[in-house]
């Protein structure tokens, strides 16, 4: 959508506003629901704002007779918070505080999937924060756990996989200093997984992809004795992932799983029954992986996560050259064979 479009839906908005045939709640209604509109992808910064900005409008509107809706507005200027770029805390405390004061109206006067819906956004918005050092992770776990009150595996199938995989990301961002890490690590793999038992990649590509890769992530890095059967998991389930995210649909998130998918290859050895012969072969798959994410994420602005893989892929080439010709030459031959 571009600024002109952005415009001629927020002059449609502002004359729906200071529509006198309609009532206060009805004109706020409709902000809403424009607001709504602007916030489907594609989502770009411009739109966004827009859509905070009709909400704040909205908000104005709202008589204190109409709670419910006042909650409903609030609740939905959270999700355009959340959604709001930027690496600050600022948006995500404004979202916080809007999901914290839209959930007891819910409690009170709306449905359950209002108040499951508010609960698992202000979990990714308490997540979000931890991840800033600005909010316990505990408390995120807390409320996508009450969220799964009602979004149960059978009824919401989308939302249980979803929430499966917040849960198990909280999991894996907790300290890994204390005795129970591992057992968190288990947790995490535990609650992927019983998402993609219940997602499956006709009905839910998006989110049997997403959990599928974040499963990969999970195994690929869990401290574990069994480091190489991890990561021959890890790469069927990042190959699970890209069976969805190609590069003509979803270029940046094929980027993402290609690069985690290199990151497992660089450690992985070419000959399972002789891991100390050397990857040699894998080195070189994970460099052209790495090449090809770079290449996306450049092209698509995410310029720190181009930086990050090109690191990693001129780390690669260090170590490729300081293989000894003999060694080198070894590694091709029991490869080739």
């Amino acid at each position: 959508m571009n600024g002109d479009r952005v415009d001629d839906e927020l002059r449609a908005a502002f004359a729906a506003a200071e529509d006198d045939a309609a009532s206060p709640a009805e004109r706020a209604e409709m902000l809403m629901e424009i607001a709504m509109g602007l916030q489907q992808r594609p989502k770009t910064p411009q739109q966004i704002a827009a859509a905070i900005d009709l909400y704040d409008r909205a908000l104005t509107l709202v008589p204190s007779s109409e709670p419910l809706l006042l909650a409903r507005i609030a609740a939905r200027r959270g999700t355009a918070l959340l959604a709001t770029p930027g690496d600050g805390a600022e948006a995500l405390v404004a979202a916080r505080a809007a999901f914290e004061a839209a959930i007891p109206h819910f409690v009170d006067l709306g449905r359950a999937e209002e108040l499951a819906e508010a609960e698992m956004n202000l979990g990714l918005a308490i997540q979000n924060l931890a991840g800033l050092q600005k909010a316990r992770i505990t408390d995120a776990i807390s409320a996508y756990q009450r969220a799964l009150r009602t979004f149960d595996k059978i009824r919401f199938p989308k939302e249980f996989a979803i929430l499966q995989n917040n849960l198990a990301t909280a999991f894996l961002s907790m300290p890994f200093t204390d005795s129970r890490a591992k057992m968190r690590e288990a947790l995490a793999v535990q609650a992927f997984e019983e998402g993609l038992r219940i997602v499956n990649i006709i009905d839910h590509p998006a989110e049997y992809a997403m959990l599928q890769n974040n499963l990969g992530n999970a195994l690929q890095y869990a401290s574990s004795s069994h480091t190489v059967e991890n990561n021959l998991r890890a790469l069927d389930a990042y190959d699970e992932a890209l069976k969805v995210r190609t590069r003509e649909a979803m270029p940046l998130e094929y980027a993402n799983t290609i690069a985690n998918k290199a990151n497992c290859r660089w450690n992985l050895p070419d000959d399972l029954e002789k891991a100390d012969a050397g990857n040699r072969a894998n080195m070189l798959l994970a460099q052209e992986c790495y090449r090809e994410a770079r290449e996306i994420f450049s092209g698509s602005g995410e310029f720190e996560k181009a930086r990050i893989v090109t690191e990693a892929c001129d780390q690669i080439g260090r170590e490729l050259l300081s293989l000894t010709p003999a060694r080198d030459a070894g590694r091709q031959e029991r490869t080739a064979s």
